[in-house]
């Protein structure tokens, strides 16, 4: 507003200059603010529970992107069979025997006398976590077996009624986790063979997804959603709520719709998985206002997208052999090549690497699960700049391994090394301020020159890290 268009009161009317200012500079502000509130109201962003306005997504997306690595673990009563049932190895992966074996519930609730995890020490799971430079932990708190692994007051059948162990394994982890600087999360079973209004009736097939219980909604209303509400209230805050199990028949979209509600309005910032819906793969294909009832990030099994999944959050949980929950006789193990390989693949693609261990019923990590994650570790100590935080390669498919992003950065992950110490970056038109090794503390300058639509950095001969050796471009952009 022009002030030359304002005729002022002269000294000594009933409203002074000064005072004309003051009360003018007040309605404007008042009615700025009004049109900022209406903006948020119209922003797709804009999320108001319990009349308060809480994180945007990507506000609350941001310590996720950030992680880019976390720990999965699967841990229960089928930890104490470990892949055999009554002298016989059970086919396909360890917790799913009481499905696979066709075990009564009467017979598998047994279990729970035996398992007696006495070498449990939350602290050390943890450490072992945080060493792998992993900063999340996404934890069991319920599988498809229905046993629970904390104090619930909505059934007995958790470890600290129907076990000699008697301790809260969550409650533990969520004070080691807050001790070490981790973000604790829980895995939450849909299906549950044990619940009478659930699965448990469709013995011994309990995974048939044609079958209807007609109580199941008395199963979602009394017993799982009361469950969550422990989890969230009693152990939080929670960083993410990652659901399975969705693709039974009784579960639908509209009740994964008004789930994803239930727990954000419990705990806004909380973020949630998209099998809350029915989008067990991934994301792929769902238009916006789709994804926006399918959860928060896709979920790809044992699998890295080809192209990641672009436009989309997401997050390819893997197991380091061939199960999750314990099996004594597999001994599949992936390489620590091949982990931190896949590490780099999943980053460079702009997702999230989840990776499995799968305690004894002793309460061990496996060894040869512990030696993968030193690796691991060791590697993110030196490296670690290049994963956290990073986008997906703007560069495409490299030949030489993969290449991640920041602002003014770029990361190449050479799993192949060049023979003559050559390394050509095709179709970085960008200027190069400047080239060097990760590992390098000094970081001593790499020649690099122009040579087409790209550059070429001269490298050493060798190898310095025969996995993966990191390059950093800094680049004028």
């Amino acid at each position: 507003m022009n002030e030359s268009l304002i005729r002022w009161p002269r000294h000594g009317g009933r409203i002074r200059r000064r005072t004309y200012t003051a009360i003018l500079s007040a309605v404007l502000c008042v009615l700025w603010i009004a049109g900022c509130r209406q903006e948020a109201a119209k922003s797709p962003s804009a999320d108001v529970r319990g009349g308060k306005r809480t994180l945007s997504k990507d506000e609350r997306m941001e310590w996720w992107r950030d992680a880019r690595f976390g720990m999965f673990i699967h841990w229960g009563l089928y930890a104490v069979p470990a892949g055999e049932w009554k002298g016989k190895q059970v086919p396909g992966i360890g917790e799913w025997i009481m499905e696979r074996a066709h075990i009564p519930v009467s017979e598998y609730e047994q279990l729970a006398g035996q398992f007696n995890p006495v070498k449990f020490d939350a602290d050390e799971w943890v450490r072992i976590a945080k060493n792998a430079g992993m900063k999340y932990i996404v934890i069991t708190s319920k599988h498809h077996d229905g046993f629970c692994l904390w104090d619930s007051k909505v059934t007995n059948y958790d470890i600290v009624d129907a076990t000699p162990f008697k301790r809260d394994v969550l409650r533990e982890l969520s004070r080691a986790c807050k001790k070490q600087g981790i973000r604790l999360c829980f895995y939450h079973s849909i299906m549950d063979w044990h619940h009478p209004d659930a699965q448990a009736p469709f013995y011994p097939n309990y995974n048939d997804t044609k079958q209807s219980n007609p109580n199941f909604s008395c199963y979602v209303e009394n017993y799982m959603k009361p469950q969550l509400k422990e989890l969230i209230t009693n152990y939080g805050p929670l960083g993410v709520l990652w659901f399975d199990g969705e693709w039974i028949g009784d579960w639908t979209e509209p009740q994964g719709k008004d789930l994803y509600n239930y727990v954000r309005d419990l705990q806004p910032d909380i973020l949630i998985n998209n099998r809350v819906g029915k989008g067990r793969k991934g994301m792929e294909g769902l238009s916006k206002g789709d994804q926006e009832y399918a959860g928060d990030f896709g979920t790809p099994e044992q699998q890295i997208p080809a192209k990641g999944l672009p436009g989309v959050d997401w997050e390819s949980c893997m197991t380091m052999n061939d199960t999750w929950g314990y099996k004594s006789s597999d001994h599949h193990w992936k390489s620590s090549e091949d982990l931190l390989r896949n590490l780099a693949d999943i980053a460079s693609k702009g997702g999230n690497f989840l990776l499995n261990v799968g305690p004894t019923s002793e309460g061990l990590i496996p060894g040869a699960s512990v030696e993968r994650l030193a690796a691991m570790g060791d590697w993110m100590k030196v490296n670690g700049e290049s994963i956290y935080g990073t986008t997906a390669s703007p560069l495409g498919e490299v030949p030489w391994g993969r290449c991640t992003a920041k602002p003014g950065k770029l990361y190449l992950h050479v799993f192949d090394w060049p023979a003559g110490g050559k390394l050509e970056v095709a179709g970085l038109k960008d200027q190069v301020r400047k080239a060097y090794l990760l590992a390098d503390e000094k970081r001593a300058k790499l020649p690099v020159t122009r040579s087409g639509d790209g550059v070429v950095v001269t490298v050493p001969e060798k190898a310095p890290d025969r996995i993966n050796t990191v390059v950093v471009l800094e680049i004028k952009s």
